[in-house]
């Protein structure tokens, strides 16, 4: 999730538990180059720390490209800087992207997905684990079972799928249903995306897919404790969702956070971008977003934050 899921929010969600792993935002690779270290060491600071988060959970660095050699090149490069496990975005919809040879547009051309993995997974030891997410197909989902099985052939160890081709977009529904044909057809692990929301959400796509493991996008944004509350229906134990007062706090810490890493011009935007996503289970969250939106002066900014948790901490 290019632009969201930052070092910050990375670290954010990993320490409030409930989640095994994390993927970085991706690695733009073309031109035929080796990128620099630096620009490993931006997208994933965390190679600094063996790969892990502040609280140690393990992050896998994600390439995006459309030229085997090259990305073959980079994940050998990144694999030198200390990167625990690559994973390969053939994933996402953006126009962009996909005008670039990237992301979903290789899902037509299930060779060539063949060929990516194929060849990364020569170039970095064995010890480096080498995933892949998919969508079900471009335009539409005639191939979702041959890039599955392509990336499979090509020796990587895990598949992530979102249930929809990148012609659907994110309009629900999710097309579950999918991901539990291709888990039955392929011998490594598979992990459901897409839609889930809730833990009774969570619940149906176990149902439709049978996977053992689940990848959360869009939901852990709207939802920061979503990760905890589906462990605990998967266990059958009550949970107390996190309140607002709760959600208030960790919005200030974000915000402290990254307020020293971008120009004033641009104060509270990622607070602004997150809040877009907890308004859908949080009424106080559309409100402070109408409060602030607009806002530049970094005093009043700070203190409409302050007074949407003490005012949640009153009631």
């Amino acid at each position: 999730m290019e632009g969201v899921v930052d070092l910050h929010m990375r670290a954010l969600l990993t320490r409030l538990g409930g989640l095994d792993g994390c993927v970085t935002e991706f690695v733009r690779v073309s031109n035929r180059q080796v990128l620099p270290a630096h620009t490993f060491r931006k997208h994933c600071p965390e190679l600094e720390n063996n790969s892990l988060t502040a609280s140690g959970i393990p992050i896998k660095l994600q390439l995006l490209g459309g030229c085997p050699q090259t990305l073959a090149d980079n994940a050998r490069k990144a694999a030198e800087l200390g990167a625990i496990a690559i994973d390969l975005n053939f994933g996402c919809p953006t126009k962009t992207v996909n005008n670039s040879n990237g992301g979903a547009c290789l899902l037509q051309y299930p060779e060539q997905i063949y060929t990516i993995v194929d060849a990364v997974r020569s170039n970095v030891p064995l010890s480096i684990p080498v995933s892949a997410k998919i969508r079900l197909g471009f335009n539409d989902r005639s191939l979702f079972m041959e890039n599955a099985q392509a990336v499979a052939a090509a020796g990587a160890f895990e598949l992530t799928v979102h249930a929809r081709s990148k012609a659907d977009g994110y309009k629900p529904p999710a097309y579950w249903e999918y991901i539990g044909k291709i888990r039955e057809a392929l011998e490594i692990p598979v992990i459901a995306n897409g839609e889930i929301w809730s833990p009774q959400d969570w619940q149906r796509c176990v149902e439709q897919t049978g996977c053992d493991d689940y990848m959360l996008g869009r939901g852990i944004l709207a939802r920061p404790d979503l990760a905890l509350a589906i462990k605990a229906a998967a266990e059958h134990r009550d949970y107390v969702p996190m309140s607002w007062a709760q959600v208030s706090s960790l919005i200030w810490d974000y915000y402290m956070i990254t307020k020293p890493l971008y120009p004033k011009k641009f104060l509270g935007n990622r607070v602004k971008q997150w809040l877009a996503y907890l308004r859908l289970n949080y009424p106080q969250a559309e409100r402070l977003f109408d409060e602030i939106k607009k806002e530049k002066d970094a005093t009043v900014f700070e203190q409409a934050l302050l007074r949407q948790a003490s005012e949640e901490c009153e009631t």
